[in-house]
């Protein structure tokens, strides 16, 4: 038996069985992955990551996730600019009237406007005759006499409120009718009788100050009180004196 081993050709039955199984084993269909090819180490799915998001950087431009909303908005031309800052003012002079240095305050106050832009579209805004000192102060002055009924201390101060030059101011101010003293008179008769009492020096008092209160000088005031209150039946009490603290006081005319 151990000669028949040792012969050529021959195979002893432990070295068939060994041939067997690897021939068996050769004829099994290769093992498939499910998802395709084998799964990669981890470094080569790394690297391929950072090869993927390198393409996509350079296709949009993106340093990191999110980078896109950190990009900066296009900055506007001067052109745009003054287009944004001419309709905010127009709207703005579609509610009310502004005077040249409301105008300016309010282009100044638009984010991206200098000095030169406001320069430019108030003059612009001068040009059509959207904005025009001397005929506001007019429509200003005109306004404070016959709605509010004010006198001319009142009116310069409303103008100055309003950014009007002194010598726009002055000039539209001396084209008002000369009339406060008969505008103060109808002012205290609509007055005289709910400031009525007793006491005719407080009446007084207390007539010339609304008087006085709405611009009027004080020599204008004081009389027009005086002919109100007569008018309305309130004097003086006869043989009496007005006392010293009865005095009505008033700013200097100007």
């Amino acid at each position: 038996m151990a000669d028949d081993a040792r012969r050529p050709g021959r195979v002893s039955a432990e070295a068939e069985r060994d041939a067997g199984d690897h021939a068996v084993g050769d004829d099994l269909a290769p093992v498939i992955p499910l998802f395709g090819s084998r799964a990669p180490a981890p470094e080569a799915s790394r690297d391929r990551a950072v090869t993927s998001t390198s393409r996509r950087d350079e296709a949009t431009g993106w340093s990191r996730p999110g980078a896109a909303f950190d990009d900066p908005v296009d900055a506007e031309s001067p052109d745009e600019i003054r287009d944004r800052a001419e309709a905010v003012l127009l709207r703005k002079l579609r509610g009310h009237s502004l005077s040249l240095a409301e105008a300016r305050t309010a282009l100044g106050g638009i984010d991206g406007v200098d000095d030169s832009v406001v320069e430019d579209v108030v003059t612009k805004f001068v040009d059509l005759g959207y904005l025009d000192d001397e005929a506001f102060a007019e429509q200003l002055a005109m306004s404070a006499i016959e709605r509010r009924g004010q006198g001319r201390r009142a009116v310069a101060q409303t103008l100055r409120k309003r950014g009007i030059s002194r010598e726009v101011a002055d000039a539209a101010i001396a084209e008002l009718p000369d009339d406060d003293a008969e505008r103060a008179l109808e002012f205290a008769r609509s007055k005289a009788r709910n400031v009525g009492g007793k006491d005719y020096d407080a009446s007084l008092r207390r007539l010339a100050g609304q008087l006085a209160r709405r611009g009027y000088s004080s020599s204008i005031s004081l009389e027009a009180a005086r002919q109100a209150l007569a008018e309305a039946g309130i004097r003086r009490a006869p043989f009496s004196r007005p006392a010293a603290s009865a005095a009505v006081r008033f700013t200097p005319d100007d």
